[in-house]
């Protein structure tokens, strides 16, 4: 790579500046994001998405599941493109950088490269894939996941959120047409930038983290069910109380997550009482479980810990405990090649790094499956995601933007196929 290439930076106050303007689609009070996917703020987020990446002479085809491709034209159109990206979608009480960052640095990239008036040989792609939260539908990272085939466009589509909306139905709403069948579009490697979501990089006054790959999730649903019963006239030892078994069963999940330390963790996200009342002793119960681990034979014995221990509590208070397995994930290892080239643009660039393991779930970690990919991390303040209050600096976006420009035109001006 010649040297003005080599010193080639992002405009910083530009991509900020793109940040925080889309805050405003689905923007909270508190100063975070509520952006469901496919809700009508994600259509907003979209629409915007899309015009950006047109005046930056960007072409962007949909696929069935919603997720927009943008392609910047190489030299040389027969290879497959060098792939960026993330997400824009958030939770519920999401914040301001968790996915958008990657997704808003690919597209300030792609400006920095109009800018500086260079043509790479291949082609690059960014991608805002659809759902990558999973907080409306189940599963998350649903259509990365579809496009390399772990999933059907079919079953993606006929998922239903809480209030019985469909994917397909959602599509409809916002009026998102497909250009390109799910899983079409060729990918020759994929960079994605994100923030950590962690506590790792700040406390140990890291700019980047270099990552290796991504730890191992099972997602479960789970009921709890009892008998309802009068509240006053029930004796406590005739009560079948399906709130206190699942109260056994949250302190059981954080034991055998504590006994399969330190990397183990385990959360129970949501509890529903069915058909709630002051009065009425609970009957049903149902609820959520996350467990995750970088070892897959460390998950396998949680879900054999976990089985075991709510056996016991279903016999022992008689109730009847059910747990599904709805979504699981393998660890994935990031392509080792691309990983060392992360490794060395961050050293070049002077940047304080280090190598780690993601604990979060990615997009990269289903393209992993079928592509060579890598990630790159910034510091998120104390560590804090998925919530209004998460934070990241200016000059963290911007080194971690700067990063995967020097590796994504590293990749596209290569002579050779990555």
């Amino acid at each position: 790579m010649s040297t003005a290439r080599h010193n080639l930076r992002v405009d910083g106050a530009r991509l900020w500046s793109t940040l925080m303007e889309t805050a405003a689609f689905g923007g909270t009070p508190a100063g975070g994001i509520n952006r469901l996917t496919l809700s009508l703020e994600d259509g907003q987020v979209r629409d915007w998405f899309r015009n950006a990446c047109e005046a930056a002479g960007l072409t962007v085809g949909t696929d069935e599941l919603g997720t927009q491709f943008a392609l910047r034209p190489g030299r040389d159109m027969s290879r497959r493109p060098i792939a960026t990206g993330s997400h824009l979608d958030t939770q519920p009480t999401g914040g301001r950088f968790d996915g958008i960052l990657g997704t808003l640095a690919g597209l300030e990239m792609v400006r920095t490269l109009n800018d500086a008036g260079i043509e790479t040989e291949a082609p690059i792609l960014l991608v805002n894939w659809t759902n990558e939260e999973g907080s409306r539908y189940a599963p998350a990272t649903m259509a990365s996941a579809a496009h390399v085939g772990t999933f059907t466009v079919a079953d993606i589509l006929a998922r239903a959120d809480a209030d019985g909306i469909s994917v397909a139905e959602a599509l409809a709403r916002l009026g998102i047409v497909a250009t390109e069948p799910t899983g079409s579009r060729a990918i020759g490697a994929f960079v994605e930038l994100h923030i950590e979501q962690g506590p790792i990089l700040e406390a140990e006054q890291k700019t980047i983290g270099v990552v290796e790959g991504g730890q191992g999730i099972i997602w479960f649903d789970g009921t709890v069910t009892g008998f309802e019963s009068h509240a006053g006239t029930t004796p406590m030892p005739r009560r079948r109380d399906a709130l206190t078994g699942l109260a056994e069963v949250a302190l059981a999940v954080e034991r055998i997550a504590h006994a399969h330390g330190p990397s183990a963790v385990a959360t129970m996200g949501e509890a529903v009482i069915g058909a709630p009342s002051r009065n009425v002793i609970p009957g049903r119960v149902r609820f959520t479980l996350d467990v995750r681990d970088p070892h897959a034979a460390t998950l396998d014995a949680i879900d054999t810990d976990l089985r075991a221990a709510l056996a016991e509590i279903a016999a022992r208070r008689n109730l009847a405990i059910t747990l599904d397995a709805v979504w699981r994930q393998e660890p994935v290892p990031f392509d080792p090649r691309l990983v060392a080239l992360v490794e060395r643009g961050a050293e070049s660039l002077g940047l304080p790094h280090r190598r780690m393991v993601s604990g979060a779930s990615h997009d990269a970690c289903n393209l992993a499956l079928r592509v060579p990919t890598a990630m790159i991390f910034v510091p998120c303040k104390d560590g804090i995601s998925h919530n209004e209050s998460e934070s990241a600096t200016q000059a963290d976006c911007t080194a971690g933007a700067d990063l995967l420009l020097q590796t994504v035109l590293t990749l596209a001006s290569s002579p050779a196929a990555p």
